[in-house]
């Protein structure tokens, strides 16, 4: 089966960003299949210029870069912009894509689904539409998107895709009602998840802490994007009311919009407890994680958010590390389930900061915690049962 994937923000793991679909892709090309990416030459992350214009990265999956508006990070018009010159030119490369038998749309940005259902009616191929999180709502709650007019066609566009993929695919069990309910006419779970095999929950994280100067502090590391959801002010809050205590260090691994403003908050605050590291491809993300003592995943306190799985949540089960999460819903209970964090309230820097201080306070137990999660996840969230299920969606649709 030839796999056409149109993806703007699609990293492989020599990249930084979530490599969600990279991994897919190789498991998929280790059982026979080829699969065809079209991607943005810009990283979603960094904004900056990623590897050249196509590529092979490992068996029968190829790489076509599409143009993209460069001014990604600078405003929402520009992030507008920037997605409809990729819909435009990844409709055009993907025409010159042949034999292709299922693509794969996915979102957000949303506007790439257009592609993807376009192409394959043009070329008679099954259309698979992926959802990762609920756009437009999740735009419209955190403030980005509020035109009143833009609201009314980005719903209109959303129904529209939803109704016409020959399968839906969703990433959390959250999402699964909002996607019917918008007339999906057949949905699949295919959760977000981790490959066990490329952590080692037992590494003790001495290079990356001798290389950033973490020797004898209790390491509390967040890893991903800097964005406006993702609510870091309230980590730096945290930052501030635990600043007496000297164990306490803060670590900040990644990029984005917000990452200017949070440097010069945490600069106007006097804060000395806070890193700020650049972001590092996924294959070096094993080694970052394990220079922590708990790892955190967070975002803004809104329902819309309840619905979620975040990816870097699995990456850090996967490492063995303790999650301290400041996100409610779906995957406060798999964390739950798991018995491998400790949960604070979203918004609340006072609650943050306590749940951080009872895990440095209990190593034993925060140990414990982060040996669960591997454990839970490598049952629940291995990347390669997950990649099975996909490989099975993918034969049913072929069938179809």
């Amino acid at each position: 089966m030839h796999i056409l994937l149109i993806h703007q923000a699609f990293a492989a793991l020599d990249e930084p960003g979530g490599t969600r679909h990279h991994e897919l892709a190789r498991f998929l090309v280790s059982k026979g299949h080829r699969v065809t990416v079209i991607a943005s030459p810009v990283s979603y992350l960094t904004g900056n210029a990623a590897p050249p214009s196509s590529a092979k990265i490992g068996g029968d999956i190829t790489i076509l870069r599409a143009y993209t508006y460069r001014a990604l990070h600078k405003s929402f018009v520009h992030r507008v912009f920037a997605f409809v010159s990729f819909m435009v030119s990844s409709f055009f490369i993907g025409l010159g894509v042949r034999n292709v038998d299922v693509i794969w749309g996915t979102s957000p940005p949303i506007f790439q689904g257009v592609t993807a259902w376009l192409l394959a009616r043009l070329k008679g191929a099954k259309f698979l539409f992926e959802v990762r999180d609920l756009w437009p709502d999740f735009a419209i709650a955190v403030g980005v998107l509020k035109s009143p007019t833009l609201i009314k066609l980005s719903f209109w566009l959303e129904k529209f895709l939803y109704r016409r993929a020959d399968r839906m695919m969703v990433n959390s069990p959250g999402y699964v009602e909002h996607v019917r309910g918008r007339g999906a006419r057949s949905v699949e779970l295919i959760p977000n998840g981790a490959d066990p095999e490329m952590f080692n929950p037992l590494d003790n994280g001495h290079t990356f802490r001798q290389k950033n100067y973490l020797k004898n502090k209790f390491v509390v590391l967040y890893a991903g994007a800097h964005g406006i959801s993702n609510d870091l002010t309230v980590v730096l809050e945290a930052a501030k009311l635990l600043e007496k205590d000297f164990r306490y260090r803060f670590v900040f691994l990644g990029d984005g919009k917000e990452k200017a403003n949070l440097q010069a908050l945490a600069t106007e605050m006097g804060l000395k407890n806070v890193t700020f590291l650049p972001p590092v491809p996924k294959n070096e993300m094993a080694t970052a994680l394990a220079g922590a003592d708990a790892c955190l995943a967070i975002l803004k306190p809104l329902d819309e958010y309840k619905t979620t799985y975040p990816n870097k949540v699995f990456d850090y089960m996967a490492a063995g590390r303790p999650v301290v999460l400041a996100i409610d819903g779906v995957i406060r209970e798999v964390v739950e389930a798991a018995d491998c964090g400790v949960f604070a309230q979203p918004g609340d820097p006072a609650a943050l900061a306590e749940a951080i201080a009872r895990l440095a306070a209990n190593r034993d137990e925060a140990l414990r915690m982060g040996l669960a999660g591997r454990s839970y996840l490598e049952e629940h969230f291995s990347r390669e049962a997950l990649a099975e299920k996909l490989e099975r969606l993918l034969g049913a649709i072929g069938d179809n």
